[in-house]
């Protein structure tokens, strides 16, 4: 059983910075893919960072590019987004994802709020 635990979620006003973690538990394969996708009120869900565990490869969305960055620590199973000039079009919940060889899994979500 695999549980992706996400933390750090909140309101923030514009031009602010937040930080989200996510911690996977459970039958972790050491080779696998972590990241966070979005989903903003009547939106579909939207990539917006992966990064996989080995190899450095990690994908932005435009929209994030140069302002969110990911990092992972392998060793604890945990990725980080570190959300900075964050804009109202930032609102959204926030998932984790961890996709691995055998199935993918999600987070509960967190929300995100970007508001003056």
């Amino acid at each position: 059983q695999v549980q992706l635990v996400e933390s750090g979620g909140g309101l923030v006003q514009p031009g602010g910075s937040l930080m989200l973690s996510c911690t996977a538990s459970g039958s972790i394969f050491s080779y696998n893919a972590m990241g966070w996708y979005r989903q903003a009120p009547g939106k579909e869900r939207d990539l917006v960072a992966i990064a996989s565990s080995y190899g450095g490869n990690i994908n932005y969305a435009d929209s994030v590019r140069g302002r969110f960055t990911v990092s992972r620590d392998n060793a604890m199973n945990t990725i980080y987004l570190h959300m900075n000039s964050l804009k109202p079009e930032d609102t959204a919940v926030y998932y984790c994802y961890l996709r691995q060889p055998r199935d993918d899994y999600w987070g509960q979500g967190t929300q995100v709020t970007v508001s003056s």
